[in-house]
């Protein structure tokens, strides 16, 4: 009796180690994965850095040099010098602001409607609203300027701004996800001591979706800060142009000076990397808990 017990005991220990052992070599081969797709994403970024700190003749050298042994400093001072960077800065702050709050302030409203109200028809109007963002850009693009010509708006920041407070599918439907998964005891609670819908939407809803407003706002943000087509389209003045529009100026139809270009890109992140780190903890909640209730 005493042998067959050290042997049941035995293989359970043996499965068990082994059980163990497959788990070990699913997560090394997981990590390694995802190592191997991090570093993908992190080496453009380095060879960014480095090129903007070379020469034009290091650039494409090859094998790369990651570090340079001179590194040339004074090719951020070049970029600002090369063209009017603080006027263009400032555009593209304006439009990404100003958008991005037209962008909270119409999702949100349009999000609780969809969400907390009832009124005939609701369901298909969500869904007619979520089927446009099936529509390709290039489809409304000639309507949409036809319309800003129509109202005056061309060569104006307000053709870029003011679309924004109409709200947006995306927007619209990212809140409302998280909009359902916000109890409704809440909402009554408040609405027998008086509350109006603003004033739900307003003292209960909104501060308690700082993640999912934060997600919405680094998307929207990121989205306007880095929209080349529409200023393109749209402006014609250079006192009016965005940084994106800017950076086109490095490249020619014969030479594309790639150490200022990458300069100016490198510059060019830093508001999104700045506001992602402020925001990253809001963010990666918004991501999580948006969808957990349909």
């Amino acid at each position: 009796m005493m042998k067959e017990g050290r042997g049941i005991i035995g293989s359970i220990a043996f499965f068990a180690l082994k059980k163990k052992t497959r788990e070990i070599l699913r997560d090394v081969f997981y990590y390694t994965v995802l190592s191997l797709i991090a570093v993908a994403m992190v080496v453009p970024f380095v060879w960014m850095i480095s090129s903007s700190l070379k020469t034009p003749g290091q650039v494409f050298k090859f094998p790369p040099q990651w570090i340079p042994q001179d590194p040339k400093w004074s090719n951020y001072l070049e970029v600002m010098r090369a063209m009017p960077f603080s006027i263009f800065t400032f555009n593209s702050f304006k439009i990404a602001i100003l958008s991005t709050f037209g962008q909270l302030l119409t999702c949100s409203l349009a999000a609780y409607a969809f969400a907390r109200m009832r009124f005939p028809g609701r369901e298909a109007i969500f869904m007619m609203l979520i089927a446009t963002m099936m529509i390709p850009g290039q489809v409304t693009m000639i309507p949409v300027f036809l319309i800003m010509r129509f109202l005056g708006w061309t060569d104006s920041h307000r053709a870029l701004i003011v679309p924004s407070y109409f709200g947006g599918p995306f927007g619209t439907f990212l809140l409302r996800q998280f909009f359902l998964s916000i109890p409704t005891e809440l909402e009554d609670a408040a609405r027998i001591d008086g509350c109006g819908r603003f004033g739900i939407y307003w003292r209960i809803f909104l501060p308690l979706s700082k993640p999912a407003i934060a997600t919405l706002a680094i998307f929207s943000f990121m989205w306007h800060w880095n929209d080349l087509l529409g200023p393109v389209i749209y402006l014609s003045t250079l006192k009016k142009m965005t940084l994106t529009v800017g950076l086109t100026y490095f490249r020619g139809y014969y030479v594309t000076q790639w150490h200022l270009l990458m300069a100016g890109s490198l510059i060019s992140i830093f508001p999104i990397l700045f506001i992602y780190a402020i925001a990253q903890k809001y963010f990666v909640r918004g991501i999580i808990m948006t969808g957990l209730k349909g």
